[in-house]
């Protein structure tokens, strides 16, 4: 139902005319698990050269998809993997169900959970649950694709193919920070690239560093948007032996040494509102003495400050001592680099199941039963259980610019379903349309394909992630 001009590309930049004839123009893209150097398959011909069938796996990238359901998927090939027959069934999936989970690595407020995340001023998603030493964001979804005005749909669906494909996006949260976040980057928050993400909570910071703050200070408190650890009332200073100072915090004491609601939430010292961190203390008790010494310290390290109590009890600050600063920067060596991660969810559907078998719901239980291994662009995937295939995946183990759109607004994305030949046939597979790897390496596309291929392209597999054909026993 797209009209595409001689010599154009259509709306989605994915398919072009030429000559009267439908193609593909992005490359299909080929993974290698060899150390060989990978054929660059745009710059000459393919020589035919074919090595073992588990040496190489096509990707659903650029390999064109089943829309609009009535036919088989673009690639359904057959290959050995360790003595045993496979097949991997290759399509795009075109998802309007479809969003992205973004993990971002600080120890700052970024927004009140529920609060809304904006791009180019259209609301795409939502603060959710914090995480341990990270701020969580839901983003995308039918309702925000669809359900909303049209630039809604299409700003959603821009800033999800941008994120999705690595690039940067800026965003806005309702009350809250300014970001700017590329998947497996630092994240900029407010103009700054956060460092760290923090050690621990204030309480397992105590825990972590009491043996070797003893001896060098008299109180140690570690100040937290969520837990306030307080060295001499905690277990783990109890344990060792730690004399009580007759500190005083404000806010509500949870166990001994944990304290909650110490400060607002904010950007300032442990994820509080906080920039002078003794606001936090209330009057000494009798316990305390004149001369006492107090470092107080955030998750990250990127905050400290030294006191004394002078003779009427009250803390003044004086420079870090020396024996001090070991222990601050172990807090910052133990605290890993700050990244933005950005995890793709999508609900495979109707289109993709078909492409699969003429009975869809077979290809379900099959995923659900692990029967069948679902990639994405042959990554791995985290299947969620329950009805239906929904699927997480991490966009930093996906070969280069693997996601596309349509106009609905929806994303477009690979996927690859691989099994034994037996468990294909018996789901109702279309088997009539299997093709064996090496014609499809050698340029062959199934007669199912209403559409002809730009070039195919090599990519070596990632590092360290799984291959997606696995280990098949025979």
């Amino acid at each position: 139902m797209c009209y595409i001009a001689e010599g154009r590309a259509g709306a989605c930049d994915r398919y072009a005319n030429e000559g009267g004839e439908l193609v593909r123009l992005d490359p299909l893209t080929i993974l290698s698990k060899s150390d060989a150097p990978v054929v660059p398959f745009l710059d000459r011909e393919w020589d035919g050269d074919i090595v073992a069938g588990d040496e190489h796996f096509i990707t659903a990238v650029g390999s064109g998809t089943t829309y609009p359901d009535y036919k088989p998927a673009p690639f359904i090939v057959a290959s050995t993997v360790a003595g045993a027959d496979m097949i991997t069934v290759v399509t795009e999936g075109i998802f309007s169900y479809c969003g992205a989970k973004v993990k971002i690595d600080t120890d700052r407020h970024l927004g009140a959970e529920r609060a809304e995340v904006r791009s180019d001023g259209e609301v795409i998603g939502h603060v959710t649950t914090s995480e341990y030493g990270s701020q969580m964001l839901s983003l995308g979804g039918v309702h925000h694709l669809t359900g909303g005005s049209k630039k809604e749909g299409r700003v959603t669906c821009a800033t999800l193919l941008a994120l999705c494909n690595g690039e940067e996006v800026a965003l806005t949260i309702d009350g809250g920070a300014d970001l700017q976040i590329a998947a497996g980057q630092a994240p900029i928050v407010n103009g700054v690239a956060e460092q760290r993400m923090r050690v621990g909570c204030g309480s397992a910071t105590v825990g972590m560093f009491a043996a070797q703050w003893q001896g060098l200070v008299d109180e140690v408190v570690v100040i937290d948007d969520h837990i306030t650890g307080v060295m001499s009332e905690h277990q783990a200073g109890k344990v060792i032996g730690w004399q009580p100072t007759g500190i005083r915090i404000k806010g509500r004491r949870s166990t001994p040494g944990r304290y909650f609601q110490v400060a607002e939430p904010g950007t300032g010292w442990g994820g509080t509102d906080l920039s002078d961190p003794l606001s936090i203390l209330d009057t000494w008790k009798a316990d305390a003495w004149p001369g006492l010494s107090l470092l107080m310290v955030s998750t990250t390290g990127e905050h400290a400050a030294y006191f004394e109590l002078n003779e009427d009890l009250i803390p003044v600050q004086k420079d870090m001592p020396e024996r001090l600063l070991p222990s601050v920067r172990r807090i910052e060596e133990n605290c890993e680099p700050s990244l933005a991660s950005v995890l793709f969810m999508a609900g495979a559907g109707g289109s993709l199941r078909s492409g699969v078998t003429e009975n869809p719901v077979s290809l379900t239980r099959s995923v659900q039963s692990r029967l069948t291994r679902v990639t994405c662009g042959g990554a791995p995937v985290m299947m969620w259980p329950g009805g239906g295939i929904t699927y997480m995946a991490d966009v930093t183990q996906m070969p280069k610019n693997s996601f596309g759109y349509v106009p609905t607004p929806a994303l477009v994305a690979p996927i690859e379903f691989t099994m034994s030949r037996a468990d294909y046939q018996a789901l109702g597979g279309h088997m009539d349309y299997v093709m064996p790897l090496e014609e499809a390496l050698k340029g062959v596309t199934g007669r199912q394909s209403d559409h002809r291929l730009s070039g195919r392209r090599g990519e070596a597999a990632k590092q360290g992630s799984p291959w997606p054909l696995g280990t098949a026993k025979p």
